[in-house]
């Protein structure tokens, strides 16, 4: 069986945050608004005035800064007493999928808005878990996708250009491991055959983003909404997030890697999710033993837009072969969603993958 999911309606343009009040009504009168304290002053004082302005009750939180059961539980409370009937998540991605715990759980209409496009989490039915000091711990799916995306271009066009090169390599890397799922013929994370649908959006990505991304990151450089960077926004935020549930359980290593890079201590933990993921796509490449001219072209296109692409630029350069070895187990273990089926690579084939690829890209750059 195929199953295509994704929004209800996704909005994406300049302004979308202060022209779609209509919209929003048809879900709720009383929202919960879950931002953190800098996206509050960037632009959710003046969303709480817009929705105001419209009758809404506007009842806001801030975001603690991490996605993790403590949060979800204080913030299912206030709703609960506030009796909310709607949820509207605004800001990144952490905070988009806390907001989809907690609409999930009450059964409530989930409305996203970004201010940043640096991963698919508005537009996806599932959330990344993590202990309150940071570690990946699990992957939540929800019901349903979101029920509203309001991606307003100008908010996110003064966002730095560094998450939305985040955003870029996240998309790849989904588009990549959507491509192992077809080739493999396995059924993907929710149980379901891989659709036609979600296979042309994935590959879109690639093509957009190679495209793009250069033209879109000097726009946001310079804090203007252009086509590259409106065409960017929609693969970073839409067309990755309904891609990714096209993947096998057992397929998508560039973000298994990324999430066992969680584990490890010291500045490894300054890089954003898709910096990490930008390194696990180059791992997968070397896993699935993809021809050298693939290869060099995600290299120097990851080095071209500032992604990491050593062990170094991680800040592991001095990470031992045990740690990296438990960041591959961590990769394959019962936590990370390649589990429900066996793993297609060993521990010890993903650490020397991590270590192929520095010593490969040192190699290059002599």
């Amino acid at each position: 069986m195929k199953v295509f999911a994704s929004p209800s309606r996704y909005i994406q343009g300049e302004n979308a945050l202060f022209e779609h009040a209509k919209e929003l009504l048809t879900l709720g009168s009383k929202p919960l608004l879950f931002c953190d304290t800098r996206v509050l002053e960037l632009v959710g004082k003046r969303f709480m005035a817009y929705l105001t302005r419209y009758g809404m009750r506007v009842v806001h939180t801030r975001f603690s800064g991490q996605a993790s059961e403590h949060e979800f539980t204080r913030v299912l409370a206030l709703a609960e007493a506030q009796q909310v009937d709607m949820i509207i998540g605004l800001g990144g991605g952490k905070t988009i999928d806390s907001a989809k715990v907690v609409a999930d759980l009450l059964g409530l209409p989930i409305v996203v808005a970004p201010t940043i496009a640096s991963t698919g989490a508005p537009a996806s039915a599932l959330s990344v878990i993590y202990t309150d000091e940071g570690n990946f711990q699990r992957y939540l799916f929800h019901s349903r996708p979101p029920e509203l995306v309001l991606v307003d271009s100008k908010v996110i066009a003064k966002a730095p250009k560094r998450l939305l090169a985040s955003g870029i390599a996240n998309g790849l890397a989904t588009w990549l491991e959507v491509r192992a799922t077809q080739q493999s013929d396995d059924k993907t994370m929710f149980g379901n055959a891989q659709s036609l649908a979600t296979f042309a959006v994935a590959q879109q990505c690639e093509r957009t983003l190679f495209a793009d991304s250069l033209a879109a990151l000097q726009a946001c450089e310079r804090q203007l909404v252009t086509r590259a960077l409106e065409n960017v926004i929609e693969v970073n935020t839409l067309l990755s997030g309904i891609s990714f549930e096209a993947v096998t359980a057992t397929m998508p290593i560039a973000h298994a890697v990324c999430n066992g890079f969680t584990i490890m201590t010291g500045n490894v933990h300054q890089l954003t999710y898709g910096e990490k993921v930008a390194y696990g796509t180059l791992v997968q490449l070397f896993l699935e033993q993809r021809s050298v001219e693939e290869l060099n072209r995600y290299i120097h296109f990851y080095q071209t837009i500032q992604m990491p692409t050593t062990l170094e630029r991680l800040h592991l350069e001095n990470a031992s072969y045990d740690a990296l070895f438990r960041v591959s187990q961590q990769a394959i273990g019962e936590k990370e969603h390649l589990c429900p089926m066996s793993p297609r690579f060993s521990a010890d084939e993903v650490v020397q993958a991590i270590l192929a690829v520095d010593q490969y890209v040192k190699n290059l750059d002599r």
